[in-house]
């Protein structure tokens, strides 16, 4: 099993930048397909990127393309979510989540707690 802690979240201005980190332990991250969602407030959980087991892989979703940007460093058992041109829109917490299944077919077994993100106008 695999435990997942989120850090990065805060508050920043629109069109400012974050960067978003988590951190697993128990397991190596290389085996799973790691994502990260969000859940803005009145809102469902929504889908924001994924990424293969080697990284070579990586979806989107649609509001987040060209925006944001998913990678990994299995060395380091961490996955980053970088950021950019940040919307009210993208204010939600977010979460990190892993699936031992390819990045076709995963459903996300394993979440971290959540990191705060707010994008004031």
């Amino acid at each position: 099993q695999v435990q997942l802690v989120e850090s990065g979240g805060g508050l920043v201005q629109a069109g400012g930048s974050l960067r978003l980190s988590c951190a697993a332990s128990g397991r190596t991250l290389r085996a799973y397909t790691m994502a990260w969602f969000r859940q803005g407030p009145g809102k469902e959980r929504e889908f924001v990127a994924a990424i293969s087991w080697t990284g070579s892989n990586s979806r989107y979703g649609d509001s987040v393309k060209g925006r944001f940007t998913i990678s990994r460093d299995n060395a380091k058992n961490t996955v980053y979510l970088q950021m950019n041109s940040l919307k009210p829109e993208d204010t939600a917490v977010y979460y990190c989540a892993a699936d031992p299944r390819p990045i076709e077919t995963a459903f996300y077994d394993y979440w971290g707690q959540g990191t705060q993100v707010t994008v004031s106008s």
